[in-house]
């Protein structure tokens, strides 16, 4: 493969330097690095972050192909500056078997955009009554260490006890969608004063506090590790932040679209109307009170991670009154402008902040090999190249993946992906996704290589 030489790179310490990338790894990294052999790539005024990791990302395939396939979601993770996403169980067939999180790994090879690595559903069929084939799927060439019945609570105490148990015999995490069921039935948007005025059923705050406070205890007795997804009430951050006081093994993500939308949006904006299903997720976008809570759970590491959720619908599904619609936002596109947004341009974090929660904490939790390393002469060559001070209004022409059910369209963002190298190769270069079938031999080269 064509070595890359970017030139004049920001890291994340602030400093300026070339970056040599050949035959999937960074070979030197400082100044004045010569260029020969090389294809070089300016970086002035970029900052060059390690590849971005998703740890809770939606990719629909096997069984709703017509709202995103494994291709076109990779597509749209390399556009967002990501080399490794981590696919959801909730497909159908539901990857509850080694066979089916083998197939959707395979998809992600061929694709050849970002590393995939298949999450495995806890229960079969996500019904929440047996466990799946949790050691089967851990042997498999997946080699799963993440389960989760994402879309879905893993409700039953025991049942959850029992996972908590299998899981933590080879060191995997289980990934928990807290929303208790019952408290949730009909529930279509926050619960609080909006929801009573708009006339539409509450999704209450203690639905997904108090299965993180049984959660986090259930962790403590067995000594498993738990990680809580999209994390959405300032009530969590509370025991979150208790259980990590005494030590229990449990880390939380937070959604880029919890960290700046609110349940007012819902009501309609700036001269919008309400009931736009585009704001509608679960969990639910909250208050003002709880973005807060959240934007400093993050910068305080209560909150370990950044996580899109990218839920991918069809036109209609979302296009339709809102108690029909589905719940879901794509969000890898947008991700790093909206974090950028949230929590870097008022100070909370700076970029080595930013390298943490969204490269290398997700790739330790989700244990992503070769990726979510700093960047330096030996590592994995996966970069991001960001400009921080280009504008944007967020439009579909900055979707590259296959549905367009966006919360941030017509919203002014900051920042830029410029150029995305996945195993060395460039997926994204000059803000332009590279062709499927340049990166599709790509990615047999670079395997090649790996295996030689």
């Amino acid at each position: 493969m064509t070595a890359h030489l970017i030139r004049g790179a920001q890291l994340v310490d602030g400093t300026r330097a070339d970056i040599r990338l050949e035959a999937r790894r960074i070979t030197a990294v400082g100044s004045g690095l010569d260029a020969a052999g090389a294809t070089v790539v300016d970086a002035d005024g970029l900052i060059a972050l390690p590849g971005l990791v998703d740890l809770h990302t939606h990719l629909r395939e096997p069984g709703f192909e017509e709202s995103e396939t494994v291709l076109t979601g990779s597509r749209a993770a390399a556009a967002g500056g990501f080399t490794a996403v981590n696919a959801m169980a909730n497909s159908s067939p539901v990857a509850d078997t080694a066979g089916v999180v083998e197939q959707v790994q395979a998809l992600g090879d061929d694709a050849g955009y970002v590393t995939v690595r298949p999450i495995g559903a806890v229960s079969q069929g996500l019904q929440g009554t047996h466990l799946s084939e949790i050691g089967a799927m851990a042997t498999s060439r997946a080699k799963v260490r993440v389960f989760s019945d994402d879309g879905s609570c893993v409700s039953d105490p025991l049942l959850m006890r029992r996972a908590l148990e299998y899981i933590k015999g080879f060191g995997g995490v289980l990934a928990q969608h807290a929303q208790e069921p019952r408290l949730t039935i009909g529930a279509q948007m926050n619960e609080g004063r909006l929801s009573s005025e708009l006339g539409l059923a509450g999704w209450p705050a203690v639905a997904e506090e108090a299965i993180i406070a049984r959660d986090v205890l259930l962790a403590d007795h067995v000594g498993a590790r738990l990680h809580v997804c999209h994390v959405s009430t300032a009530g969590s951050v509370e025991v979150i932040r208790w259980a990590k006081s005494r030590g229990i093994d449990v880390t939380a993500e937070v959604t880029p679209h919890h960290l700046v939308l609110t349940e007012d949006l819902i009501a309609g904006h700036d001269g919008a109307p309400g009931y736009d299903a585009r704001y509608k997720v679960n969990p639910p976008l909250r208050s003002r009170e709880d973005v807060d809570a959240l934007r400093a759970a993050l910068a305080d590491g209560t909150i370990d991670i950044v996580a899109t959720d990218h839920a991918p619908h069809t036109a209609e599904a979302k296009c339709c009154e809102w108690p029909a619609a589905a719940n879901g936002m794509v969000g890898l596109e947008s991700a790093l402008s909206v974090v950028q947004a949230a929590v870097v341009d008022d100070g909370r974090l700076d970029w080595a902040d930013v390298a943490r929660v969204l490269s290398e904490a997700p790739a330790r939790i989700g244990q992503v090999e070769g990726h979510g390393q700093r960047i330096a002469e030996g590592a994995p060559a996966e970069i991001t190249l960001y400009d921080p001070t280009a504008v944007r209004e967020f439009s579909v022409a900055d979707l590259a993946g296959q549905s367009q059910n966006s919360p941030y369209l017509g919203m002014r963002l900051p920042g830029r992906v410029v150029a995305t190298f996945h195993h060395g190769y460039p997926t994204l270069l000059a803000g332009e996704l590279v062709d499927a079938e340049t990166v599709a031999g790509h990615a047999r080269a670079a395997r090649t290589e790996a295996t030689a």
